[in-house]
């Protein structure tokens, strides 16, 4: 998917996590199939799961992320992944890697465009539960989205130029410059910052019974979060997710252009490589070009 990209194959997985991780002896070891696109996943027998770097990320790094996680699981109001153990690199695969608890359930993916009135409320109940935990003196790290919408106008330029033959890009173009002039309301507020299908874990009564891939959790713009309306949810539950959280209109048209941003690249960028995330993109432009709420 990515250039650079490293492989590991299965035995040698097996291999890194018995000498690895005490808490796996006698456990057994299998690949996890996934959508994502930065780990390998490993789980290890019914409680744990091993994730890969699939490209090499330091000791510090690693660390920094497990800190992270063990702080969202301890606020969230459903099951998130607790760190067990962060492991160094080696010769045999060169990144840190890590080893955390593991949340049952099917993932959000093949959720279908029916309402999901309970979903959309456990999702607003969520956010705003993140949004109470104290910044702490940190500020927005400058990686990725969650800063100023102008900054990733090269970004949704080169999204433009090679999605043609994917969606309407002229009214993609329109869209983005109706948005991206919303300015940054001057404060934070800690965010999962990646709340997509592939890591909320949902039960077979539709409700909120996980959140994965939390190692991000930080402060942002408060809009950022409320992607996952857009990457889920058709405009009933979009409505109830914005009443949930007390969204005010230029928070919510933000929330729409930082799914913009994300699902714009999502298309062309995984189109051959990871089909399941390409098409979550297309979905999600399907939802924003057609939405009555956005149009000026």
């Amino acid at each position: 998917m990515h250039d650079g990209q490293l492989v590991l194959e299965d035995p040698l997985a097996v291999a890194l996590i018995s000498a690895s991780v005490p808490e796996a002896e006698g456990m057994p070891v299998r690949r996890l199939s996934s959508p994502g696109t930065v780990n390998a996943l490993f789980r290890i027998g019914d409680g744990l799961v091993a994730r890969f770097p699939l490209m090499s990320t330091d000791l510090a790094a690693v660390r920094a992320e497990a800190e992270k996680m063990a702080e969202f699981s301890d606020i969230s109001p459903v099951p998130a992944p607790r760190p067990v153990r962060v492991v160094d690199a080696s010769v045999e695969y060169p990144s840190a890697w890590m080893v955390t608890s593991w949340v049952e359930g099917e993932t959000a993916e093949g959720l279908s465009d029916a309402r999901h009135p309970l979903l959309a409320g456990d999702l607003a109940g969520l956010i705003v539960a993140l949004r109470t935990e104290p910044l702490r003196g940190r500020t927005f790290d400058g990686a990725g989205r969650g800063g100023g919408l102008t900054d990733h106008d090269g970004w949704l330029q080169e999204c433009f130029d090679r999605s043609g033959h994917l969606l309407d890009v002229d009214a993609a173009r329109t869209l983005w410059a109706q948005l991206r002039g919303i300015p940054h309301p001057g404060t934070e507020v800690m965010s999962h910052r990646d709340l997509i299908p592939p890591n909320l874990v949902v039960s077979r009564d539709g409700r909120l019974a996980g959140v994965l891939d939390t190692g991000s959790f930080g402060p942002v713009d408060p809009a950022l979060d409320l992607v996952v309306a857009w990457h889920l949810f058709e405009a009933e539950d979009r409505a109830a997710v914005r009443a949930g959280v007390g969204s005010d209109d230029a928070e919510w048209r933000r929330g729409a252009a930082w799914a913009l941003q994300q699902a714009m690249g999502l298309g062309w960028y995984y189109e051959r490589s990871n089909p399941a995330m390409a098409r979550l993109g297309l979905r999600t432009m399907g939802r924003l070009l057609a939405a009555e709420e956005l149009r000026d």
